[in-house]
């Protein structure tokens, strides 16, 4: 396939994720000005050996949950399903549970943030532009990079306590 021939090159991902960081800054630059408020959802995804799958972008640091926008007309459920096939590729799924909405403001925006889990998750992940790694985590062996966002979410749901009211 092309695009993978593409994004196998050095100097082409390396391209991309610079083209990527550079969209990123000026749609910051955007959100100042503008100050959206925006929905989005993310996913804690436990596989069927109950390990918790996470994704790494090309323009950021770190692993995070699965997720992204919530898109006009959908339910949050109907997003978080949609993201999981999008970032991890998610091919079939159990029972989903809404946890809470929290509340985000990066960059200057206003994003609620509806968090949900989702069990039984196989997946069989495509590398994209934006999402070069989705792999499944023992629970007690996260990598040392995980996003401190993510962990603080995981924290919350293993102990059973109420979804944070900000990311």
């Amino acid at each position: 396939m092309a695009s993978n021939r593409l994004r196998s090159h050095p100097a082409v991902a390396s391209a991309i994720a610079l083209a990527l960081r550079g969209y990123l800054a000026a749609r910051t630059v955007g959100w100042f000005v503008t100050r959206p408020q925006t929905r989005g959802v993310r996913a804690i995804a436990l596989t069927p050996a109950g390990q918790v799958i996470l994704v790494r972008h090309s323009y950021i640091q770190g692993w995070h949950l699965p997720g992204g926008g919530h898109e006009s007309g959908e339910t949050a459920e109907q997003a978080v399903l949609r993201e999981l096939r999008e970032e991890a590729g998610m091919v079939s799924h159990g029972a989903l549970r809404v946890l809470g909405t929290l509340q985000h403001r990066p960059n200057f925006r206003r994003d609620t943030v509806t968090l949900a889990l989702v069990e039984q998750v196989d997946f069989a992940f495509r590398p994209s532009l934006e999402i070069v790694e989705a792999r499944a985590f023992d629970l007690d062996a996260l990598p040392a990079d995980v996003a401190a966002g993510t962990v603080r979410r995981l924290v919350e749901w293993r102990e059973g306590r109420p979804v944070a009211r900000d990311w």
